[in-house]
């Protein structure tokens, strides 16, 4: 099945969107930021973004459903069809003035995703894909539009590995696999979000790993990294993005990487 191009001409519309207010009030002196119940920080920038791509939508496609990190969930009458949108996926970097943060839009058709847009305006990047018909990146550094494709890496001795921030694994039944994979890896970062994900699909790291993470954090980058020829899947080797966590790959080392995290 491959993805209408104006499904793909409408998700980047919306990141363009996002874009003007996010960049807008990216390091703003009177920045408001909340804390949610969940003891994490939303921003007016976040509420503002989802509200506008949740305007939009309504307007140009209302029969859609629709879900999203800080409104939920709206149900299209009897749809097929839902967008997934976390309007700044790396708040915490965003309000304290890290310019690692962005946009990520995604849509599911049935149980398929369809099309990804992940938008980092402060790093001047934009990572975008479209079932079947490739993933592709543009950058400040050169301009138009470049096709991504994973790594042919294919020994965890040459590998790089990047993970979410360390806390996020202590506690955690799987730390000790962390540690082994990282031990067998030549090189491990901790860049996390969604940028580790968007390195893999570059083809500049080979594996990327979340031990807690929602599905609309995954949804758009799992779009991007499937098309440039990876895989990402839960941390027990289910191919979703809903699944809680994540491991994003090349492909060729995804098994031996879910082996000794203590997966499939």
């Amino acid at each position: 099945m491959t993805a209408p191009p104006e499904d793909l001409t409408l998700a980047l519309e919306l990141a363009d969107v996002a874009d003007e207010i996010t960049l807008a009030r990216f390091r703003a002196e009177d920045l408001v930021v909340e804390t949610k119940p969940d003891l994490t920080p939303v921003s007016e920038a976040d509420r503002a973004v989802e509200r506008a791509l949740r305007d939009r939508l309504q307007t140009v496609r209302p029969g859609d459903a629709l879900v999203g990190e800080e409104y939920g969930a709206s149900e299209g009458e009897g749809a097929l069809r839902r967008w997934i949108i976390d309007p700044i996926d790396g708040t915490k970097s965003y309000v304290r003035g890290v310019p690692v943060w962005a946009t990520l839009v995604a849509l599911q058709e049935a149980d398929e995703l369809m099309v990804g847009v992940v938008s980092a305006p402060a790093l001047g990047r934009r990572w975008w894909a479209a079932r079947g018909t490739g993933a592709f990146v543009r950058d400040a550094l050169g301009g138009s539009p470049r096709p991504l494709h994973v790594s042919a890496i294919s020994d965890l001795s040459d590998a790089q590995l990047c993970f979410a921030d360390f806390g996020s694994w202590q506690g955690t039944p799987r730390l000790d696999g962390l540690l082994e994979l990282s031990a067998r890896c030549w090189r491990t970062r901790g860049y996390g979000d969604f940028w580790q994900h968007m390195l893999v699909a570059e083809g500049a790291v080979e594996i990327a790993v979340d031990p807690g993470v929602s599905f609309w954090d995954l949804a758009a980058p799992m779009a991007v990294v499937v098309e440039a020829g990876g895989r990402l899947t839960d941390l027990s080797g289910v191919d979703r993005a809903d699944g809680g966590d994540g491991v994003a790959s090349n492909g060729l080392l995804h098994d031996s990487a879910l082996r000794l995290l203590g997966g499939a």
